[in-house]
């Protein structure tokens, strides 16, 4: 998934060291956890994640509930993150004490359940009915075995920026635009039609996000359950990547990979009118391009308002030294009470069923979005949501196919070249 936490795909960012809260000294790059007080009682936490999950904040309130706890959080870029993770494990040490995996890594992990502690045997199997049904499904190695407790999932709108709508001649109220693309074609031609205004802004991204949100709302994508490849044989593949490309062919994208330098410039700049649009999202958009704010709107995903792109889980690697103590920390995080606070604050959407009803989060709004009601649009998003199986390689699969969409943005292949090449790079990056 293209940046992906999130992803949750997600927000790249530098790779950083955060100690929050006590300074902790001589953290070395691959120690896990130890006791970290010199035998003083004191227990030292690390939790490894790939972006801003929202958590900073929560973990002064959890040191500050739990004064013999620090908590020190590592910071990668998504792919670096989960490449070291993978390479930790392999090792038998270094991996923190809490990870995030997002969920097209999800399948290589839980094919490695003697890496992680099972979380019943802390008694997670009394808290299932706290997640989605398929969220929490998703992270058992086995019918015995949950090696992750969930934290967001990604759920999908479009975002889109009224005035340059409205410079096109277009409508630019939400119930307008989403009733402008029903569906994926009609999202096309809206965009053909915004091209013809010549405002010089192109109409969304990147061709690789859009083939996310139309694959993201088909039943299989590149694996079934049994991980066999399906990329050929899954038309909803071939059908994503036809749509994507047609729309590039047709001079609707700003080819910016999300989460590059210029995709943050772009949001700044006016480059682009609309973007693929998960709840997290939001949060960037704010944060990148804060002088924009009463110029955003957000209307339905085109294809039956539902989809997903994003959304992760929080793991206790068997590794870790304090590993009741860190299913403590990360079932404390993912929380009910704690994933509204992180909705509130990055938009992150809990993969809590229960608060979809709540009107704390069905009545939360944005002045920067036009006072649009975030919550509803999203949490009607989720309950939507087909969950869809991603399968041990997902991740590589899905960038092998992207990288595909991009050679055909930069004009290097025809669309018929590029889909050749991906469906062979995808069965490469499978094995």
């Amino acid at each position: 998934m293209e940046g992906s936490r999130r992803t949750g795909g997600r927000r790249r960012v530098p790779v950083v060291l955060v100690a929050v809260g006590t300074l902790v000294a001589a953290l070395t790059a691959g120690c896990g956890s130890g006791d970290g007080g010199g035998g003083s009682g004191k227990v030292r936490l690390t939790i490894g994640t790939f972006n801003d999950f929202g958590f900073k904040d929560l973990y002064k309130e959890y040191m500050a509930e739990n004064p013999d706890v620090t908590i020190v959080e590592r910071v990668s870029d998504y792919q670096t993150h989960h490449t070291q993770l993978a390479t930790r494990l392999a090792a038998g040490r270094g991996a923190p004490d809490v990870v995030a995996i997002e969920g097209d890594f999800l399948g290589q992990f839980t094919a490695q359940p003697q890496n992680f502690n099972n979380l019943h045997d802390f008694g997670a199997d009394k808290l299932e009915s706290q997640w989605l049904p398929w969220k929490w499904e998703q992270s058992k190695a086995d019918a015995k075995t949950q090696i992750g407790l969930g934290t967001d999932v990604g759920g999908l709108a479009i975002c889109y920026r009224k005035d340059l709508f409205e410079k096109a001649g277009l409508p630019s109220d939400r119930e307008s635009v989403s009733q402008l693309w029903p569906d994926w074609e009609s999202y096309i031609r809206t965009g053909e039609r915004f091209m013809q205004a010549k405002t010089g802004a192109k109409f969304f991204d990147s061709g690789a996000l859009m083939f996310n949100a139309v694959l993201g709302q088909a039943p299989k994508a590149f694996y079934d359950e049994d991980d066999s490849l399906i990329v050929e044989s899954n038309p909803a593949v071939k059908q994503s990547f036809d749509l994507a490309t047609r729309a590039t062919e047709a001079g609707l994208s700003a080819n910016i990979a999300a989460f590059s330098p210029a995709w943050g410039t772009a949001f700044q700049q006016g480059t682009f009118a609309t973007v693929t649009c998960p709840a997290w999202v939001t949060a960037f958009i704010q944060s990148q391009a804060p002088k924009t704010s009463g110029r955003w709107d957000i209307a339905s995903v085109p294809g039956g308002g539902a989809g997903n792109w994003g959304g992760s889980w929080l793991t206790v690697p068997k590794q870790s030294k304090n590993a009741e103590e860190a299913y403590k920390l990360a079932q404390w995080l993912t929380a009910p009470e704690q994933a509204m606070k992180v909705f509130k604050t990055i938009g992150n959407l809990p993969s809590t069923p229960k608060l979809y009803e709540d009107p704390a989060m069905t009545g939360f709004t944005k002045p920067f979005f036009g006072d649009a009601p975030i919550g509803k649009i999203f949490t009607d998003s989720a309950k939507a949501l087909k969950p869809q199986y991603q399968g041990p390689k997902a991740a590589a699969v899905r960038l092998a196919i992207q990288n595909g969409i991009r050679r055909v943005e930069q004009g290097s292949e025809t669309p018929e070249e590029a889909w050749k090449k991906a469906v062979s790079d995808a069965k490469k990056a499978a094995d």
